[in-house]
């Protein structure tokens, strides 16, 4: 199982792991600091709010009752799935598509964990321009923008992966 992991993208995982700790972190801090709906300004253009989103991206179906929760739990839940076998079928040495994967989970798991623990999703970055405000979101949204990101320039840039040979004789793996 060790070679599995040093020689395929899970050796990727460390980066899931962070970047869903960060994320943990940073939404513990938000509801511990702020009332919900409250603000803290660090920039004119830039502050921590703390917000709960019931739907999904920019609050997509947020009013439709509760049942959202167990649709988006479940997908998210088959996509971080899918990306752990990406991970495992890809060789170690690909980074910038493992990259992409274990951002996309990481921001995939920290929302499942919100939505697990409290029905919603807690979200407290919030850029005002003054003539457009950005919807608030997360840590975990930032990971996934970024993973997704990283996988449309890979798509145009990079070689086609090849993926890792198994040992012979083992048919398990």
């Amino acid at each position: 199982m060790a070679e599995i992991i040093e020689k395929s993208g899970l050796r990727w995982l460390w980066l899931a792991a962070i970047m869903l700790a960060l994320d943990q972190v940073t939404k513990y801090w938000t509801i511990q600091s702020l009332d919900l709906y409250e603000s803290y300004e660090i920039f004119s253009f830039f502050s921590f709010t703390y917000a709960r989103n019931y739907g999904a991206a920019f609050s997509f179906l947020g009013d439709a009752g509760g049942w959202q929760r167990y649709l988006f739990t479940a997908i998210a839940i088959v996509v971080s799935s899918y990306l752990v076998y990406l991970l495992k079928k890809n060789a170690s040495t690909d980074r910038w598509i493992n990259c992409a994967y274990a951002l996309i989970l990481s921001g995939a798991l920290g929302n499942v964990v919100d939505r697990m623990m409290f029905g919603y999703v807690i979200d407290f970055l919030d850029f005002d321009l003054g003539f457009y405000r950005w919807p608030t979101f997360n840590i975990a949204d930032s990971a996934i923008f970024t993973g997704a990101v990283i996988m449309i320039f890979e798509s145009f840039f990079a070689k086609q992966a090849k993926p890792i040979k198994q040992p012979k004789g083992n048919k398990n793996v």
